[in-house]
């Protein structure tokens, strides 16, 4: 028996959804700090990023990148009051 076997890539499948149909992800003020002090070391590399955030998948930390950071998704931003 071979004791180093070969590791086989993961092969992941995406599907892709049209932004129209985006709901606003809710994510917490650690999870948000961790994605903008992450986004600003690595930039775009949502899988990288997404290691770092417990129970979130890369597409749900760009698409909430995206929205967040995004003029067009204005609207359905949730408005936090300060108090």
């Amino acid at each position: 028996m071979d004791k180093y076997k070969q590791k086989q890539p993961k092969i992941q499948s995406y599907t892709e959804v049209s932004s129209i149909e985006w709901e606003f992800i809710d994510m917490t003020e650690q999870e948000e700090d961790i994605i903008s002090r992450m986004h600003r070391l690595v930039g775009d590399r949502w899988g990288l990023i997404a290691g770092r955030v417990p129970g979130r998948k890369p597409e749900e930390i760009e698409r909430f990148w995206l929205m967040r950071n995004n003029e067009s998704f204005k609207d359905k931003r949730k408005i936090k009051k300060i108090s």
